[in-house]
Formats: structure tokens, C-alpha cells, sequence
């Protein structure tokens, strides 16, 4: 399944570090991870959340082992455009390793 998630400078950083193969740990504030089912959805975080928050917003896009992402349910947080999975931040390690491939940057949004 190709997946996406929003990030900004920080997070990305991190995942360059990684050679794009691992998303990083999540901060003890952030009890989920959340990959979105949809680009649409990423690139609104990411240009309306991320760049006013950081400065720049980046969306990234992966490929996950079906099998292993059937085990989560999908969350609607919004209108039926707002998909996410919630992946518990414990589980993260776990996630990543069903990764297939590489994680790509497949937008970057700025302040205009």
C-alpha cells in the first residue's frame, strides 16, 4: 500500500539520516504515528501546518506491506479526505521495518 506523511525540517532531516529507509522515533508528546492514506491530505499538513509552524513542509510517500498495515484500522479525523492510520509511537520500530523500498520527498512547500 503507498502511504504518505507530512513532515517538516526537523523530521525530514531525520529521515535523511537514515538514507530515507526509517521514519524517526516519535517525541514523548506524540503518542501516534500517523501515515495518511491520501496525498491530498498530506500536502494540507503539510503547506498549512508544517511551513507556518517550521518554514517548509515536505510530503513523503512509501510503499508498507499490506499484510502488516491490514492490522490498523483507518481513522477518519475530518471529512472522508482526512484518512490517517494510527500507529501506537512504541510500535514505530516495527512499522519501519515493513517499509518496502525507500522513503521518497515527492513535494516540498515553502513560505511564499
Amino acid at each position: 500500500m503507498r502511504l504518505f506523511r507530512p513532515v517538516g525540517p526537523n523530521e525530514y532531516a531525520l529521515i535523511e539520516e537514515s538514507g530515507f529507509t526509517r521514519f524517526p522515533p516519535r517525541l514523548p508528546e506524540q503518542p501516534i504515528f500517523y501515515p495518511v492514506l491520501n496525498i491530498e491530505y498530506a500536502r494540507h499538513i503539510a503547506s498549512q501546518w508544517n511551513v507556518p509552524q517550521s518554514g517548509a513542509g515536505f510530503v513523503t510517500a512509501f510503499e508498507v506491506d499490506d499484510t502488516y498495515i491490514s492490522r490498523f484500522d483507518v481513522q477518519t479525523v475530518g471529512s472522508s479526505v482526512h484518512q490517517e492510520y494510527w500507529i501506537p509511537a512504541e510500535e514505530l520500530d516495527e512499522f519501519n521495518s515493513h517499509i518496502l523500498g525507500e522513503i521518497e520527498i515527492v513535494e516540498k512547500h515553502t513560505q511564499e
